[in-house]
C-alpha cells in the first residue's frame, strides 16, 4: 500500500514538474460532457495545445512553455467555451450551469480575479453608469436608496488598481485597450502612424491578446479605399513581413480582406506572402494553406458527410451534378437567411439545370440547426462545432456566408459573394 501510495505521488510530481503551470477547471456534478480542450491565442486564432478528460468533475491541464496571455477552454460536446488569463502561473475556476449551459464562472487565482473584475466594471460603466447618473437626480441623497445609488456610482468611478510590474500581461492588456481601442468623447483616436508604430515596437504581448485584428481594423478605418493599399504598404514595410510579427500582420490583413471582399487587396498581399523567400511562421503559413485549397481551377478539397439529409451519398465529391453550389452557412446567421431565402425560391430551377446545392452548417446548437434544414430541400451536413469546426480552415471561412461553384469534376470555378452573383455566373437571371 505504501509503495503504490509513494508510485502516485511520484507520478503526479512529475506531471506537475513536467509543466510551466496548470489550469484547474471544475464544473458541478450535472454537467454531463467529458472531453475539454486548451487553446492559447496567436492574433485572432485560438491554437490547440492540450486535451483532458473530467475525472471527479474535473479537468487538469498542463501548459509546458511559458505563457502569458488569453487561454480559452472549449467543451465540445457541449460547444460552449471558457475564457481565461495566465501569467506563466496556475490557474484555477470552477463554474456552475443551467440546462448544461455555462452560467457563471468564479475565478480563484489572483490575475483572472483582477482582469474579470475590471472588465465587469467597463461593461458597466459603458450600459449602466450613465442611467445611475440620470436616476439619481430623483432621489434625495440622504435616502437608504440614495446612498446606495451614490456608492455604486462611487466603485463603478473609482478604478481597480493592481500592480503593474507584478502582472505585467494585465498592465500592457489594459493600456493597450485604452489608448487604441477603448471610445471616449475627450480621446482622439489614435493615427495610423501611432499604429504602425505601436505595432512595430511593442512587446509579445500583443499576439497573445487577442487585441492585434481589433486594432488594424482601426488602421483601415482610418484609411480611405482608394488609399488603402499605399498605408497597407507602409505598415508592412514598418513591421517587416520577414519577422514572426510581420507575417502574423500580413496573415490578420489577408484574412480581413477576404471577409470584407476587398478582393484586389487580398490577392496582392496573399501573393506577396507566397513569394516571400524566408522561414514562413506557422500563422501565415495556414492561411496561404488555407487560401490554396479554394483557388479557383482547384479540385475542392473532398468532406465525408457525417449525418447529411437530403441525400444517401457518403462525401461532398460523390454528390453528381454538372454544378454543384456549395455554401458555408448557421441557422443563426442573418445574412444566410437572406440568402437561403432566395435560394429556395430559384431551387426547382436549379435542379432543372443538373445544379445541386451542398450545405455545410457552422451550427453548433442541434435543435436550431434541424429546426432550419427541415425547411430547405437540398444536401445539408453539419459537425455542430461552430466556428470550430473542420470547415473553416478547409473551406477557407471567415463570415458566413461562403460561397463556391464548382463543376462535374468538384473543380472551383467561382467563389461568388451572394446568391445573386451565382445566378448571373450560371446565367439564370
Amino acid at each position: 500500500m505504501k509503495r503504490k501510495l509513494l508510485q502516485t505521488t511520484l507520478l503526479l510530481l512529475s506531471y506537475f514538474a513536467s509543466a510551466q503551470f496548470t489550469i484547474k477547471v471544475e464544473s458541478p456534478k450535472d454537467f454531463s460532457f467529458n472531453e475539454a480542450y486548451l487553446y492559447t491565442v496567436n492574433g485572432s486564432k485560438d491554437i490547440l495545445i492540450d486535451k483532458a478528460e473530467k475525472k471527479n468533475n474535473t479537468w487538469l491541464f498542463q501548459v509546458k512553455n511559458s505563457y502569458l496571455g488569453l487561454l480559452k477552454v472549449y467543451f465540445p460536446q457541449a460547444n460552449t467555451s471558457l475564457n481565461l488569463v495566465s501569467e506563466n502561473k496556475n490557474v484555477d475556476l470552477k463554474f456552475s450551469v443551467k440546462n448544461n449551459k455555462v452560467q457563471q464562472i468564479d475565478y480563484y487565482d489572483e490575475v483572472n480575479n483582477i482582469f474579470y473584475s475590471i472588465q465587469d466594471q467597463q461593461k458597466k460603466r459603458e450600459q449602466i453608469l450613465p442611467a445611475l447618473y440620470q436616476i439619481q437626480n430623483f432621489y434625495k441623497e440622504n435616502s437608504d436608496f440614495g446612498v446606495a445609488l451614490k456608492n455604486e456610482v462611487s466603485n463603478l468611478s473609482a478604478d481597480i488598481v493592481f500592480d503593474s510590474d507584478k502582472h505585467p500581461f494585465l498592465s500592457y492588456y489594459f493600456k493597450t485597450y485604452q489608448n487604441f481601442l477603448q471610445e471616449s468623447v475627450s480621446k482622439k483616436n489614435p493615427t495610423n502612424d501611432e499604429i504602425i508604430s505601436f505595432l512595430n515596437n511593442t512587446q509579445n504581448y500583443l499576439e497573445t491578446s487577442s487585441l492585434l485584428k481589433p486594432i488594424l481594423m482601426v488602421f483601415l478605418s482610418n484609411t480611405s479605399r482608394s488609399s488603402l493599399g499605399d498605408e497597407v504598404d507602409k505598415l508592412l514595410t514598418a513591421v517587416n513581413v520577414e519577422t514572426p510579427r510581420g507575417q502574423t500582420i500580413l496573415s490578420e490583413l489577408i484574412e480581413i480582406f477576404n471577409v470584407y471582399s476587398i478582393k484586389d487587396l487580398k490577392e496582392k498581399y496573399l501573393t506577396e506572402a507566397k513569394n516571400l523567400k524566408c522561414t514562413i511562421n506557422d500563422r501565415l503559413a495556414n492561411t496561404i494553406k488555407s487560401n490554396a485549397n479554394t483557388e479557383i481551377g482547384k479540385i475542392i478539397p473532398n468532406n465525408t458527410f457525417l449525418n447529411p439529409v437530403n441525400t444517401k451519398v457518403k462525401s461532398l465529391h460523390d454528390v453528381k451534378a454538372d454544378k454543384k453550389i456549395i455554401i458555408l452557412w448557421s441557422s443563426t446567421c442573418s445574412h444566410c437567411e437572406k440568402e437561403i431565402g432566395e435560394m429556395v425560391l430559384q431551387y426547382n430551377k436549379l435542379k432543372e439545370k443538373n445544379i445541386e446545392v451542398v450545405g455545410l452548417s457552422l451550427d453548433s446548437d442541434a435543435k436550431s440547426y434541424s429546426d432550419k434544414v427541415k425547411m430547405l430541400p437540398w444536401i445539408n451536413d453539419t459537425e455542430l462545432k461552430g466556428w470550430y469546426s473542420s470547415y473553416v480552415d478547409t473551406y477557407n471561412v471567415h463570415a458566413t456566408p461562403t460561397f463556391y461553384i464548382v463543376d462535374a469534376k468538384n473543380k472551383i470555378i467561382a467563389n461568388p459573394d451572394n446568391f445573386s452573383e451565382i445566378l448571373e455566373l450560371l446565367q439564370l437571371k
